[in-house]
């Protein structure tokens, strides 16, 4: 056995590890925070997700909320961010406060009404009284002084974040793991209880089942019916071949159409005060554009031989042209809305070019087959005897 003395060294050595760690523990707690110009919360709550810490005082009468909201940057100059979600549960909606370091090390913070997922800084539904942030010891906190309307009651959901920075002064998109996804819950501000919900995956399935419906309804199948009516016609041998195959992009197209825009009035209804009037009225024109064509074409298209028929022949045209057009104008505006990975994008708009190239082709082959019908044949100046 070793010395006494080599005894109480080993020991008191593995007394102040265990000392250091539980001490590392005690300080990962908002009880143990502190916080610069004598600041002090009634209420605290370690909160589940991203080693983060909401600290609070609520005065009821007055709906007026002080907090302080703690959380540690993934990069030095990294993003952190707290809000309140006024209308529903997640991100979207949410009225946030979003801190970071600058590139001159000093910290700013700014107010961000998160309508869709490529937020940009702007006016917050919230009447915010005070707003500061600072960076200590490896965490930025952010103070917020405001007064909530009257109508949310002392529960409110609220969400928090944290991501990389980003370019051009836009934040850098967080990530996408267990932690970023669940990092929303409930805040009772009387009680100081905080309670967990779920990431809302429903919702934002629904969101990409209805970018997914639409892209392929009015942003590809109405496109290829409509290019397979103008060029494929002009061959005498694809008779009916031609018909039928635009029938069924159309008809397909317009089943697939109608249930993402069954999704979309329905994500519409779901979230309160989340709004893009653009998107949502050429929808509706869409849906009403193009209900009014398939109704016409089944039951009111006239003979070829009738009277009327060149007429409604010229409807019928401008009016698939239309809807092809706002169709592909809307799916790039669900794109901006939704802003998904890039590949998406680029993908969608490379499948675009290459229509637009075949379209192109097509209506050359297209006039250079009807200048030849058109033209008279060659005859016989010489009968024979």
């Amino acid at each position: 056995m070793g010395s006494p003395l080599f005894n109480i060294s080993v020991l008191g050595f593995l007394a102040l590890i265990l000392l250091q760690q539980f001490s590392f523990s005690y300080s990962l707690t908002c009880t143990s925070q502190k916080f610069s110009g004598r600041r002090e919360y009634q209420q605290c709550n370690d909160l589940p997700q991203l080693s983060s810490y909401i600290h609070w005082n609520y005065i009821e009468s007055k709906s007026a909320l002080d907090v302080a909201f703690v959380a540690p940057p993934v990069t030095p100059r990294g993003w952190v961010a707290w809000g309140i979600n006024p209308y529903s549960q997640g991100m979207v909606g949410s009225q946030s406060i979003v801190a970071y370091m600058d590139d001159k090390d000093k910290m700013v913070v700014k107010t961000y009404n998160i309508t869709s997922y490529q937020p940009t800084p702007s006016k917050i539904d919230l009447m915010i009284l005070a707003l500061e942030a600072e960076y200590v010891d490896g965490f930025i906190k952010i103070y917020a002084t405001m007064i909530l309307p009257k109508n949310l009651g002392t529960t409110v959901n609220h969400v928090w974040q944290v991501g990389p920075s980003g370019m051009d002064g836009m934040l850098g998109k967080h990530a996408f793991g267990s932690e970023n996804m669940n990092s929303m819950g409930k805040l009772d501000l009387v009680k100081g209880e905080i309670s967990s919900y779920a990431a809302p995956g429903g919702e934002l399935k629904h969101k990409y089942v209805h970018g997914i419906l639409n892209a392929l309804s009015w942003g590809f199948l109405f496109p290829v019916g409509v290019i397979m009516a103008r060029y494929l016609r002009t061959f005498d041998s694809l008779d009916p071949a031609w018909f039928n195959l635009h029938v069924f992009c159309q008809v397909l197209g317009y089943i697939l159409g109608v249930a993402g825009w069954g999704t979309g009035m329905k994500l519409g209804y779901e979230s309160k005060g989340i709004e893009f009037p653009l998107h949502r009225k050429i929808g509706i024109a869409l849906f009403c554009l193009c209900t009014m064509q398939v109704l016409f074409a089944l039951f009111l298209r006239p003979k070829k031989d009738h009277k009327h028929r060149t007429l409604w022949n010229f409807y019928h045209h401008i009016q698939g042209y239309l809807i092809v057009i706002l169709g592909i104008v809307n799916v790039f505006k669900g794109l901006t809305i939704l802003s998904p990975a890039a590949k998406w994008i680029n993908s969608y708009t490379l499948i675009l070019y290459i229509l637009l190239g075949i379209a192109i082709f097509a209506e050359v082959v297209t006039w250079i087959v009807y200048c030849k019908k058109r033209s008279p044949r060659p005859t016989n100046r010489y009968p024979s005897a």
